[in-house]
């Protein structure tokens, strides 16, 4: 596929890609395939199957210790090839692998989410691995929707450039002791999440009835909120061609939303990413926080079982639930690598079985493997249980997230998170902020649809 540079107003480059649509678990993705010459043009090898290879975490810190566990495990099981492994905060792991893509010093393997491919898969630098599956023990053995969901994300010639490892999906956290106490309802409706937002706050003793994304990540966070209360199902018109984000409805959710900051929730929610919202949360005396599954661990280890309960989003009028999609994670095979059969092994055993068990365990998410997903601990973390009870019982309509835009994480994000902050701040209105948003939007959509027809 012949890729071509486009620039918008503003000066930002974009690459479009070719696209098919998937989804899993309410968890979509797309991206573009790309045209065979490699991350600046290094083919790689396969190499001898031993020997080193590096490996990059997209989520270090946070999972840092599960993979260094996993990599201990695949070390005594294969002790001719040795793992380096280098953790890189989610914040900084696009741009890392953009630089190197371009510079070069790619590693043999790293994260590879849904909501990332499309760029990278835009530039050459994914390995493709229909063949190397095909041929593998995990053949088979994969969530099928997920595997549907990555291979989307490879271009229109449904490549799959990515092996899943798990899915996520949005929680309402809320401290069950602190709603006993204040005798309010649990917050499944936004009416009782509001109410409770309210009644929980005491900032003169420090006690807030929310805490709010502001920081690195917010943007996600704000339309989950948004369509979750304005009730609209599309991200986009029924031409195909306009955002919805920046419809009256939704306008009027982000500014009751926004407005929680500092009047219900601390001031320093404004630069909180998730890692500083959790800790705050795990820490102090605030009522409810939104993140996903991937924190349920944090919180058992900060309050234990008993203070908290992790529920699906909120319903609005009439019982309906409307969420926006998050990406499903997974493991990419660089091109450039010149030991990829070891890379692949690599691949294989972290997803197999008991490795994929045990990583989601840590992470608590949903298992890519299908054995992992019956294990015991599925039903003993509530919110991984709830969560794919109401994904699966009709109760839940996902918005899906463009991840097919090759721009969409940088509009998503750091386009677009500071102007979040000026709303919070009252600096900016909700419907300047949407409609900035949307007009970025649509220009990337027009681009995509030109390119791709």
């Amino acid at each position: 596929m012949k890729i071509s540079m486009l620039r918008n107003s503003t000066g930002r480059r974009r690459t479009p890609a070719a696209v098919a649509l998937g989804a899993v678990l309410a968890l979509t993705a797309t991206a573009c395939g790309d045209d065979g010459s490699g991350a600046g043009g290094d083919s790689g090898a396969e190499g001898s199957g031993t020997g080193k290879i590096v490996f990059w975490d997209n989520n270090g810190g946070v999972r840092t210790d599960i993979w260094k566990e996993i990599i201990a495990d695949f070390e005594t099981a294969n002790p001719d090839i040795d793992v380096e492994y280098v953790g890189i905060a989610s914040t900084e792991y696009q741009s890392k692998v953009d630089t190197a893509i371009q510079g070069g010093g790619l590693p043999d393997v790293g994260g590879v989410g849904a909501a990332m491919l499309a760029g990278f898969a835009a530039q050459g630098a994914l390995e493709p691995l229909d063949e190397r599956l095909a041929s593998s023990s995990l053949n088979g053995k994969l969530n099928k929707d997920m595997v549907a969901s990555l291979k989307a994300a490879g271009g229109g010639d449904e490549t799959l450039y990515s092996i899943p490892t798990s899915a996520n999906n949005g929680v309402l956290y809320y401290r069950t002791d602190l709603f006993e106490k204040a005798g309010l309802e649990e917050p499944t409706t936004w009416d009782a999440f509001y109410k409770a937002a309210e009644e929980l706050t005491d900032a003169g003793k420090n006690e807030f009835g929310y805490t709010i994304r502001g920081g690195a990540g917010s943007i996600a966070q704000a339309l989950d909120a948004m369509y979750g209360q304005s009730g609209i199902t599309s991200f986009w018109d029924a031409s195909g061609e306009k955002t919805t984000v920046n419809d009256p409805k939704n306008v009027e959710a982000l500014e009751k939303y926004a407005g929680l900051y500092k009047r219900v929730t601390p001031a320093a929610d404004l630069n909180n990413d998730f890692t500083k919202m959790v800790a705050q949360w795990d820490s102090g005396t605030i009522g409810m926080l939104n993140h996903n599954l991937g924190s349920y661990q944090d919180h058992v280890k900060a309050l234990g079982v008993d203070k908290f309960r992790g529920i699906p989003q909120p319903t609005g009028p009439g019982g309906k639930r409307v969420q926006v999609s998050n990406p499903v994670d997974g493991l990419g095979l660089f091109k450039s690598s010149k030991n990829k059969e070891a890379a692949w092994k690599f691949i294989e055993f972290a997803t197999s079985h008991e490795e994929n068990s045990k990583f989601n365990k840590a992470a608590g998410q949903v298992p890519s493997h299908t054995e992992a997903a019956k294990d015991a601990w599925i039903s003993e973390a509530e919110p991984t249980k709830l969560a794919a009870q109401a994904l699966g019982d009709g109760s839940t309509t996902i918005v899906q997230l463009p991840y097919y835009l090759p721009d969409w994480n940088t509009i998503s994000k750091a386009e677009n998170e500071p102007n979040f902050q000026k709303v919070l701040l009252g600096d900016m209105s909700a419907k300047e902020f949407l409609d900035t948003l949307a007009d970025q939007l649509n220009e990337a959509q027009a681009e995509w649809t030109e390119q791709n027809g």
